[in-house]
């Protein structure tokens, strides 16, 4: 649009739109209510759609002019409705259309653009904004239908091509003057990439395996335990500590990485959990997401201690599980009687996704109804919402649906000053550097008094873009370019490369709830190793993806290496 940097001003650190005088002269002289007109003609999509103005559904709108219903632009005048169109740099016949009206007693400077529900000055040629008009369209969402509807109009976001990197000559003597090669050659398995090496099942500890598995191979994590970021020997000299998770850690990936390819036991860590999780400290088999939280979680509590002084988690700045694995979660509320939106933001070390209920089911069931295996075996109670597949875009597409609560979870609006019925839900505000996507096989009933596990089949992508997922993303796709929904939020700073994730860990699960076994599957070089406990063996890509995936381990795509082929040197 021209002139729009003209159209902002800066207060108090953040940039609102300057008035348009002839959007406050088109105010002063329609009355209170000036766009009451409107209101009749407002259609919107479902949540995830846009606004639009139409007298008519099925009305395609035309410039009164030309007859052309193609233009980028086609606006309807507030004071006569005539639909005239505007395409800068070319001619504009909404601009005509106003100054041929000055003359007259009505204004006919401001118009609507009829396919995003947006107020447009004629004179200045920019968007003009209006709260009470914001606030009519927001409002209009809350009352469309809440199926889910397939995304429009979605750009090809920017890619790049992968480029090997290749150290130039002062790289290669910084590196032979400071770095200490591990030599993994001298081992009879030098086919298998460095740092696979199996670990010993310590009597039902596969859940532990598999995720330890996962983490020694995340990039950002393998990266910092392996520069001796975290050295476990100045850590127990330095606090006379002698039970530390990241010193057992550190010792863990040296021992990995060592080029020894005999299986690995994990004891000492193993042992240290259990001081950390003493609820936990049994023989019997846990969870295997639960043990990951449990992980993370006394890593954060000692560099707590360590420090004596208060991070903040949710930024990811307090140590380096939360540096890897935080994000932020937002959770918009809003009021289905005056539009008013409560905004909190969460931090989370995981995103947990409901499985998709078969089509015919209730959209929201999935937390709240039983499941059943259908595993072959034979079960009198077996549910049909197990079979059939699911997507992770799927899963994710549902926890940022739209969410109506019911009557019984209604929330004060402190604009009503009431208690109201609400529309709530869930957005990405903030990406980790690697994103871990837990799937609920596992759910209980209180009053079956009973726990089962859903084997139905899930399809995760390798690639997988969550640009669609961020706060940003679906705000704008609901509301349109308008600020009313975006007054006193922190602008995003993402930019396309740090939305794409490569998966490169899934932890699976076979068997039922009280007798299962895990394994991973470990993308390395491009190419795919199962680690079953002390077992690595290569896999083709098609049995990952037809594995029961548990736990999903993606990536940046900017911090993921491809393979590139052999090198001998020279």
């Amino acid at each position: 649009m021209s002139s729009k940097i003209n159209h902002h001003q800066k207060i108090n650190g953040q940039i609102f739109p300057q008035p348009c005088p002839h959007l406050a002269d088109f105010r002063a002289r329609s009355g209170s209510k000036p766009f009451w007109a409107l209101h009749d003609c407002l259609r919107v999509k479902p949540p995830g759609g846009r606004a639009a103005i139409r007298r008519d559904p099925f009305e395609v709108p035309r410039c009164g002019t030309c007859g052309d219903a193609s233009r980028p632009r086609i606006y309807a005048c507030m004071a006569c409705a005539a639909v005239s169109c505007h395409e800068p740099p070319q001619s504009s016949h909404a601009a005509a259309h106003a100054a041929s009206s000055a003359c007259s007693r009505l204004d006919h400077e401001i118009a609507v653009d009829v396919d995003r529900a947006e107020l447009f000055c004629c004179v200045c040629g920019d968007q003009v904004y209006d709260r009470d008009f914001d606030a009519a369209v927001v409002l209009a969402h809350t009352s469309g239908s809440l199926q889910p509807m397939k995304p429009e109009n979605l750009r090809k976001r920017r890619r790049i091509d992968y480029r090997p990197w290749t150290p130039d000559l002062r790289e290669r003597t910084v590196m032979v003057n400071n770095a200490s090669p591990i030599d993994g050659t001298s081992t009879s398995r030098d086919d298998l990439p460095l740092g696979l090496r199996g670990l010993n099942n310590l009597g039902n500890t596969c859940f532990m395996n598999s995720v330890l598995q996962a983490l020694f191979h995340t990039p950002p994590l393998r990266n910092y335990f392996l520069s001796d970021r975290h050295n476990r020997y100045q850590c127990q000299s330095k606090n006379g500590v002698r039970l530390c998770l990241a010193c057992d850690m550190d010792a863990m990936f040296s021992a990995v990485f060592s080029g020894d390819r005999t299986p690995y036991s994990p004891a000492k860590f193993l042992y240290s959990w259990w001081q950390h999780a003493a609820n936990l400290a049994s023989y019997e088999q846990q969870d295997a997401h639960e043990f990951f939280i449990s992980m993370l979680d006394g890593i954060h509590e000692k560099v707590e201690k360590d420090h004596r002084k208060p991070h903040n988690q949710g930024r990811g700045d307090c140590c380096i599980a939360h540096r890897v694995f935080s994000g932020i979660l937002r959770s918009d509320v809003m009021c289905m009687a005056c539009g008013f939106t409560s905004t909190t933001y969460d931090p989370c070390v995981d995103f947990s996704l409901d499985l998709e209920p078969n089509q015919g089911s209730s959209m929201k069931t999935g937390s709240t109804k039983l499941s059943y295996s259908c595993n072959g075996e034979a079960d009198k109670m077996k549910s049909s919402q197990n079979c059939g597949k699911s997507t992770l875009m799927g899963c994710l597409d549902r926890f940022t649906r739209p969410e109506r609560l019911g009557s019984d979870q209604k929330f004060f609006c402190q604009q009503c000053q009431i208690r109201q019925e609400s529309l709530k839900q869930m957005s990405i505000r903030k990406l980790p550097l690697v994103s871990c996507f837990h799937i609920k096989r596992f759910e209980h009933s209180s009053a079956r008094k009973m726990s089962r596990k859903v084997d139905r089949y899930l399809h995760f992508p390798f690639s997988l873009d969550m640009a669609p997922y961020l706060s940003s993303s679906i705000l704008r796709s609901r509301f349109g370019n308008r600020i009313f929904p975006f007054d006193g939020d922190e602008p995003d700073t993402l930019d396309d490369l740090s939305s794409e994730f490569e998966l490169f860990a899934v932890v699976t699960h076979t068997g039922k709830l009280d007798a299962g076994h895990y394994v991973t599957y470990l993308r390395l070089s491009n190419q795919w190793y199962k680690c079953d406990d002390a077992w690595i063996t290569q896999v083709n890509e098609n049995v990952v993806r037809a594995a029961q995936g548990y736990m999903m381990f993606y990536v940046q795509k900017m911090l993921y290496y491809k393979a590139s082929e052999n090198q001998v040197p020279s």
